[in-house]
């Protein structure tokens, strides 16, 4: 079994320093650089399937964005938006010192990965977006944003890991055994219960925006992108419709598409199936 290691790197806000942990799988001397980004009220640890079978090829580098997990929390929950974390990870991948790296991004993953990938001299060279695109749908925003401003503590590990196979649910995993690695990484230890992983002010800038009133159109960022791009699709998915996820095919990089049955937002490479349409993509160009 290949072992991690837990790192992490200071990164720079307008209101200061802030510490971003990452995970790494494999040889710290592959300049073959896989990074998977998780989704907004996620963790780095969520590729841990992926990343155990892709650090055959790649040094895999899961960071937890800050506000989550091992990561700092900022002091203004005004910096919890796309462009903080965008430099954060420019950041890292200096401390990486990858000059290109190949990017699995889910959910808020995807659109970090979509934001660098549409930079000119991108460090992207190939890009999977797992269940996000260049149209965010309204509905799915507002009962993420919901749930993630709360600020729950639970009385014990039993009571907290129903709370996340709850709100998880579109997930889709398929096993007990799944549903408890998930719930082991969403929450922490709290005095004599368990509380979420990650800083609730994660939600002020979208309840600051109104989030939920409007679908968000980021077809602009998504037609700048030039890099060979894998677009993943849960078939049941509330964020990413499928006249969306068709439509990538035909504009900006003309992504190649996939779509997983009986999963929502949004797959969670668990799987042999799903970690086999990630694989097949990045090492077979």
């Amino acid at each position: 079994m290949t072992a991690c290691r837990e790192l992490d790197v200071q990164c720079l806000s307008p209101a200061g320093l802030h510490r971003v942990a990452y995970t790494e799988w494999g040889d710290p001397g592959n300049e073959r650089v896989l990074v998977c980004v998780h989704g907004l009220a996620r963790v780095g640890r969520d590729f841990e399937d992926l990343a155990r079978v892709l650090s055959r090829d790649y040094r895999v580098v899961c960071p937890d964005i800050v506000g989550r997990g091992r990561s700092a929390r900022l002091t203004d929950p005004m910096h919890y938006q796309i462009p903080q974390y965008v430099a954060d990870m420019v950041t890292l991948l200096a401390r990486l010192n990858a000059r290109t790296v190949h990017w699995v991004g889910t959910s808020m993953g995807g659109v970090i990965g979509m934001a660098l990938a549409a930079q000119p001299a991108t460090p992207v060279a190939r890009l999977v977006l797992n269940d996000v695109g260049p149209l965010l749908r309204a509905e799915a925003l507002k009962r993420i944003a919901d749930y993630i401003g709360q600020a729950p503590r639970f009385p014990d590990f039993a009571t907290a890991a129903a709370y996340i196979r709850a709100v998880s649910a579109p997930f889709g995993l398929a096993t007990e055994s799944q549903w408890l690695r998930l719930a082991q990484s969403s929450v922490v230890p709290d005095g004599d219960g368990y509380r979420l992983h990650y800083d609730p002010a994660i939600a002020v800038p979208l309840k600051a925006q109104q989030t939920g009133t409007a679908d968000v159109d980021l077809w602009p960022l998504y037609e700048a992108i030039r890099c060979p791009t894998l677009a993943v699709r849960g078939a049941l998915s509330d964020l990413l419709d499928r006249d969306t996820h068709q439509e990538m095919a035909r504009r900006g990089p003309r992504a190649a598409l996939a779509e997983v049955p009986g999963v929502g937002h949004a797959p969670m490479f668990m799987d042999d199936a799903q970690i086999a349409l990630v694989r097949e993509f990045l090492l077979n160009p």
